[in-house]
């Protein structure tokens, strides 16, 4: 977000209340096809139960919107803050992350009520909400997004863990990739504007905009294929040790990586988990599923390099650049850190992003489990470099 204030111009206050349904509705959604036991599960510490996120960003209205601007709130139960706080060190203690697996109680009924509870004041106080709160508002929403993305990815990196390989949204469909042959599209460089320029919403790590020098470069109009990662492990990449990064083919063999995520083989071929269970590994799809590390080892081998953020944003507009925000997220050479004259905002949500900016990754665009309205070209993602639970691929770039 630019600031708080400039948060409240992103929803018109009129349509703030159905927008705010609509966000939480989608949530309960996404949730309504797991049990009770699914929603416990935490199948590694860099995941978190679906539960937990239903609780999570529940919690962050009632913190930050209700405590401060609701006349009389009675909050539900004074425990949660300590269970399902995330990061927030000005506000108190937490639950330890690796252990909210642990949390069998509360159950996955009150949480809903939980959410019922809220959701009733929030609808109140929006009936007529104080301008300072509209920001908040917004930034809560766009925060359950963000979490209804990893509800998905969690869900997903917990059923993969399971010999049955159940599906997470058996009606779930992949998104169509470009048709065609990948091409370099020639970019001139030059000086370009980068970060968030737009009305609306944005992240405070988007801003301050600022001018940036680009050398020309060549872009990807698509990104990389199932089918060339395939070339790439058939031509010894995971074995080929000058092809790595030294932390990345460390990662690589202490885990003992030879495919992306969620890929078998088997005697018909490979197959991928994806959202609605196993299916035949498509070649002509994009690779997701991979960390920075096997990014930049792929890279290298194809005889490219990953794109800077500031040329993915750039080239990003162009009509010939294609599936940027509907497959996956797509890693980029750039270390994620502050734009020139970046300030986190004020108070606790000021911890949203700016104390993060350290050994990460950034990555551009959106993938098939983010929410539609929730990307735009400014978006900066951002991960460590051996994350793969993600929907992470690749979109490479050259120099001219």
């Amino acid at each position: 977000m630019n600031d708080l204030a400039g948060a409240a111009h992103a929803v018109h206050e009129a349509a703030l209340p159905r927008r705010y349904t609509a966000v939480r509705a989608w949530t309960d959604e996404l949730a309504a096809a797991l049990s009770d036991e699914d929603q416990c599960v935490q199948s590694m510490p860099d995941a978190s139960p679906a539960k937990w996120h239903r609780a999570h960003t529940t919690w962050f209205f009632e913190q930050f919107v209700l405590t401060a601007f609701a006349r009389d709130y009675q909050v539900f139960d004074r425990d949660f803050a300590y269970l399902f706080n995330s990061y927030y060190e000005a506000v108190g203690p937490r639950h330890p992350r690796p252990n909210r697996g642990l949390l069998t109680r509360p159950s996955a009924e009150r949480v809903g009520a939980f959410r019922r509870h809220v959701d009733a004041a929030m609808l109140r106080l929006l009936a007529h909400p104080p301008n300072e709160a509209t920001g908040l508002v917004e930034l809560g929403l766009q925060h359950e997004q963000q979490h209804q993305e990893l509800l998905l990815t969690d869900m997903l990196h917990a059923f993969a863990q399971n010999p049955l390989a159940p599906a997470v949204l058996p009606d779930w469909c992949e998104p169509a990739g470009a048709a065609g042959p990948t091409r370099f599209i020639d970019c001139a460089g030059g000086m370009v504007r980068i970060g968030h320029q737009d009305p609306g919403f944005c992240f405070d790590n988007e801003t301050p905009a600022h001018s940036v020098y680009l050398q020309p470069y060549r872009l990807a109009s698509r990104l990389v294929r199932n089918g060339e990662w395939a070339e790439f492990i058939a031509d010894g990449g995971y074995r080929t040790a000058t092809l790595w990064m030294s932390d990345g083919w460390a990662c690589a063999q202490a885990n003992d990586w030879s495919a992306p995520l969620y890929w078998r083989e088997g005697d018909d071929g490979w197959r991928q988990m994806g959202l609605r269970g196993p299916t035949p590994l498509d070649p002509d799809a994009p690779v997701r599923h991979i960390s920075w590390y096997e990014a930049d080892a792929f890279a290298r081998w194809a005889g490219a390099r990953l794109p800077t953020e500031s040329e993915w944003e750039a080239a990003s507009g162009r009509g010939e650049i294609h599936e940027l925000d509907s497959h996956v997220w797509q890693w980029t050479c750039s270390a994620y850190s502050p734009y020139p004259g970046y300030r986190p905002v004020a108070g606790a949500v000021g911890e949203y992003n700016g104390k993060f900016m350290i050994n990460q990754m950034v990555l551009r665009g959106g993938s098939l489990a983010t929410p539609k309205n929730h990307t735009r070209r400014s978006y900066r993602n951002f991960f460590h470099p051996d994350k793969r639970w993600q929907f992470s691929g690749v979109r490479l770039a050259r120099d001219i």
